[in-house]
């Protein structure tokens, strides 16, 4: 799965930065924290690894 906008994209890699233990669940929020919970490390990093260039900012 890949991400459809930057914020995503960026809520992605703090979630597979928290799944991997070098960040605090606890710093999450919304999005990302969700994302920690609900997604595989593997599903985080095929969104994380989306390329930005082309992306919205906001998905609509």
């Amino acid at each position: 799965m890949k991400a459809e906008s930057k914020k995503q994209q960026k809520a992605a890699g703090a979630a597979l930065s928290a799944k991997r233990g070098e960040t605090e669940m606890s710093e999450l929020e919304g999005a990302s924290r969700e994302m920690a919970e609900s997604m595989t490390e593997e599903e985080l990093e095929d969104m994380a690894s989306t390329d930005r260039e082309g992306l919205p900012e906001t998905k609509d």
